[in-house]
């Protein structure tokens, strides 16, 4: 009998059924309302972070400080999240709502907590006898649990009293917490289930994580296989006598990894940290047939001893001297310029191999740089089929671990399995016979019952292979997971979205069976062109014909990066800035210091703004100034069509992109989405509507018809061609409304979004009437803000042309020529935005900017 047929398929949806009706029946009781972390460290303190940006009511503990304020420790600690980069709070904010506690004064807290996150050192004896000092108070349905990356959950639950046992589990969050989307859950032998499922539907909606249950191993999944990779990645690239720059060139974006590669990655985590992994794999992993991989290297060891932990110390694998990127090298324990590249054929034959084909090509490749990537991924293939049964359910668990933990694009059975499973298996088989494997350990025998399949693989659309039982296994049952209407899919999974309405080259409309018709772009990065701008004109009037509501989403992030670019794709580096003199101090160098950093970090970006490339270099400007309007056009049916509109965003939205949402009835936002209006970063101004969409909101705000107080702040972002780095910080900047919804979870967006779009349609949904008496700043707004110009030009701080550019949208944002708290109309502002868009293109110094950014990617300063 096949494995994926028969009983199993019988039991899986016979224990599919009972999961639903009983977290049906539960699932409503699970409220959380409180939480506290113990351990201020870096981990306690970004976890507490987080659950701020979920809007959770959070407690920090720590050990009273030998001060004047027992809760000096937190109190740095939180101070300390605010300057930390990546950011670990939405908006610095949200650190005031952390609550400073300590263990000498405030274990009664723990009362009112319904669940309590455990994150302190990584030590069985102290995390033990904090679990004996804070268990009597705990509350009665309180659930405590351990963010170990790798202890016994098991011999930590031994330091509960027995009856507090059902409520205790590992909950491993990856580092930093507010990004890293993985998040294991490890019951240890007494966790009572339905608090697992609580605990996981918990974390998954509220706090946006991609939950996997995790066996009580060492180091559970994905520390497991990730170290394990990166110990053999150091293994054989010592072998190969490759420096850690050249491996670094050869294992990240090149085969599909972080950019941060091996040696990054290690700096970025911290040798320190890393050295206790792989302590914790020696001693507890000593039965592993690969145990000779689990020491800690000589140069690693004297990194440590030396205090260099990596990034947290400034040195460590790779240092910075300058603005020079040094490296470790072994041959004499100095530093020299790293420079490490990956053979140009070999990265050639990589980059144009289809997927299928990549493995086969380090398995071929006559160069060490080939045969060294053939020998890190023989070795994670052969340690991941054999370890697979003994740490996780089923390899769905295991890659979806390495991707969401570690960064990877694909997990290691997907990359086998789409390079061919038997092909791949037998390729490991002879290296195991010819002695080049570390041990001759045989795959195991599920490995050769799967390539004997008809279909050779451990994914397919009707589940993933588990071992253990030889069967399919679904995706989790629980109720949360019907909110992800499309889950992160893995290859060999079914990838169909909907039913088609109707399709272009650009766009699809689709639907899910319900009346709300979605529209996907279907162009690189989710560009803007003529022909996006067709589709959306197209699907607006199909949706006000024969569906209740439209919703904008895509299938994969980003939401739009603007519009059209040849280079849309490619993502350079900030250029540095040349440092200039400090002028005398004045009252306008903050805000120009905060306008070089913004403005000159998101050039690159505001040149996808550009929607019209290919026509501007020929000097069409009226084509341009067309499509111009006919993107008013677009935004302004957006706001006002006959039925509701609503854009679900995640990942980027800029320029154009940004305008869009700005202009449907309603955004559902993740969390962790990049908006702004960047056009000023390539001598520019936002003319699809965003101009006009500020000064009115800003109108909407005015105190006496006066809307410059919170105009000038609006100008500013514009001008600066600022990014809001969460969509908490976009509401601050204007891009959003105080009702647009925000979310956490990315596969939750969907979801969120049909429900917003059928609420407003289901209210008897009328569009707003059209704005004819909007109150203008003016000619005195106008003029304030070219003051503050003046002095930051004759300061030296900008040019002829970025005072020209600042000028322009100062009179577009202030409504032109006109006394102060006139009244006008939306076509009004569309006009200025129209007429001072074409004039800044029209500029030679503008054409050249674009022009040299098309060309060479990077900005110009003229």
């Amino acid at each position: 009998m096949s494995c994926y047929t028969g009983q199993g398929e019988r039991a899986d949806k016979l224990l599919e059924n009972r999961i639903m009706q009983e977290a049906e029946l539960n699932n409503a009781q699970f409220i959380v309302r409180k939480v506290a972390v113990l351990g201020a460290g870096v981990m306690g303190a970004q976890i507490a972070a987080h659950m701020v940006n979920a809007n959770i009511e959070t407690i920090l503990f720590e050990l009273p400080a030998e001060a004047d304020d027992p809760n000096a420790s937190v109190v740095k600690a939180v101070e300390k999240l605010k300057k930390h980069e990546p950011a670990p709070l939405s908006v610095k904010a949200k650190a005031g709502f952390i609550q400073a506690a300590n263990y000498d004064q405030h274990l009664e807290q723990l009362k009112t907590c319904d669940v309590v996150i455990e994150a302190i050192a990584e030590r069985m004896d102290w995390k033990q006898a904090l679990y004996e000092k804070v268990a009597p108070f705990l509350g009665e349905q309180t659930i405590f649990a351990s963010n170990t990356s790798g202890l016994s959950i098991d011999q930590l639950a031994l330091a509960f009293p027995e009856a507090l046992r059902h409520r205790f589990c590992g909950v491993h969050f990856f580092n930093p917490p507010r990004y890293m989307h993985l998040v294991e859950l490890i019951p240890c032998a007494h966790s009572d289930a339905l608090m697992l499922d609580n605990l996981e539907s918990f974390l998954v909606t509220y706090l946006g994580k991609g939950v996997i249950r995790a066996k009580d191993t060492p180091n559970f999944i994905a520390n497991r296989i990730g170290v394990f990779s990166l110990l053999a990645t150091m293994h054989h690239g010592q072998s190969f006598g490759l420096g850690f720059d050249e491996v670094d060139a050869l294992t990240g974006t090149l085969i599909g990894r972080p950019k941060s590669a091996t040696f990054r990655t290690a700096d970025v985590v911290g040798l320190d940290v890393l050295a206790h992994v792989i302590h914790t794999m020696r001693d507890t992993l000593k039965d592993d047939d690969w145990h000779a991989y689990f020491d800690t290297p000589d140069w690693l060891r004297g990194l440590i001893d030396e205090g260099a932990f990596g990034q947290k110390t400034k040195r460590g694998v790779y240092q910075k001297v300058g603005k020079e990127i040094q490296v470790l090298n072994l041959a004499d324990n100095s530093y020299r310029v790293s420079r490490g590249e990956a053979n140009d054929e070999l990265k050639q034959q990589l980059k144009y191999s289809k997927p299928a084909d990549k493995i086969a090509v380090m398995r071929n490749s006559q160069h060490m740089h080939g045969q060294f990537l053939w020998a890190v991924h023989r070795d994670l293939f052969h340690y991941c089929a054999v370890q697979l049964e003994h740490i996780a359910d089923n390899a769905r668990d295991l890659d979806l671990a390495l991707r969401w933990g570690f960064g990877w694009e694909h997990g290691p059975f997907e990359i086998w399995q789409n390079s061919g499973w038997k092909r791949v298996a037998d390729w490991i088989n002879e290296d195991i016979a010819a002695g080049k494997c570390m041990r001759d350990t045989p795959l195991p025998s599920w490995v050769t019952k799967i390539s004997e399949q008809e279909v050779a693989a451990v994914h397919t659309p009707h589940g993933s292979f588990a071992p253990a039982s030889g069967l399919l296994h679904k995706r989790s049952a629980l109720p949360v997971y019907r909110r992800q209407l499309y889950p992160d899919l893995l290859i060999g999974e079914d990838a169909t979205y909907g039913e088609t309405i109707f399709e272009t080259d650009a766009v699809r409309m689709w639907h899910t069976g319900d009346k709300t018709a979605i529209l996907s772009f279907k162009s690189k990065m989710h560009t803007i062109g003529k022909d996006v701008l067709n589709g959306i004109q197209d699907g607006l009037e199909e949706a006000e014909k024969n569906w209740k509501a439209l919703v904008i989403w895509q299938t994969e992030p980003p939401f739009s990066v603007g519009a059209n670019l040849k280079q849309a794709t490619e993502r350079p580096k900030p250029p540095q800035v040349e440092k200039r003199e400090p002028a005398p101090p004045s009252v306008f160098e903050k805000f120009f210091k905060q306008f070089k950093k913004s403005a000159q970090a998101t050039v690159l970006k505001a040149a996808r703004e550009l929607d019209m490339a290919d026509a501007l270099m020929a000097r069409k400007l009226a084509e341009v100034e067309v499509m111009i309007a006919q993107f008013q056009q677009i935004s302004q049916a957006l706001r006002y069509s006959m039925i509701p509109t609503v854009a679900a965003v995640d990942g980027m939205a800029l320029g154009g992109g940004c305008e869009f949402i700005m202009h449907c009835d309603h955004t559902v936002a993740t969390m962790e989405t990049y908006i702004g209006l960047v056009e000023a970063g390539v001598g520019l101004l936002p003319a699809g509507g965003g101009c006009k969409e500020l000064a009115f909101r800003a109108a909407q705000t005015a105190v006496e018809n006066d809307p410059f107080p919170q105009l000038k702040k609006y100008y500013q972002t514009v001008a600066m061609a600022e990014l809001a780095k969460s969509a908490e910080q976009a509401k601050e900047f204007g891009f959003l409304r105080p009702a647009d919804t925000i979310i956490m979870n990315r596969f939750e967006l969907l979801h969120a979004a049909k429900l917003q779009a059928l609420a407003l349609a289901e209210s008897g949904y009328r569009p707003p009437l059209r704005q004819r008496a909007i109150p203008v700043a003016g000619n005195t707004g106008a003029a304030t803000i070219e003051s503050m110009l003046v002095n930051m030009h004759e300061g030296g701080f900008i040019s002829d042309h970025d005072f020209l550019i600042g000028k322009k949208i100062a009179f577009v944002m202030c409504g032109g020529d006109l006394t102060p708290g006139s009244l006008v109309d939306e076509e009004w502002f569309l006009e200025l935005e129209r007429a001072a868009f074409m004039e800044l293109l029209a500029t030679e110094k503008t054409q050249a900017r674009i022009e040299h950014t098309l060309r060479t990617g990077k900005p110009l300063r003229n």
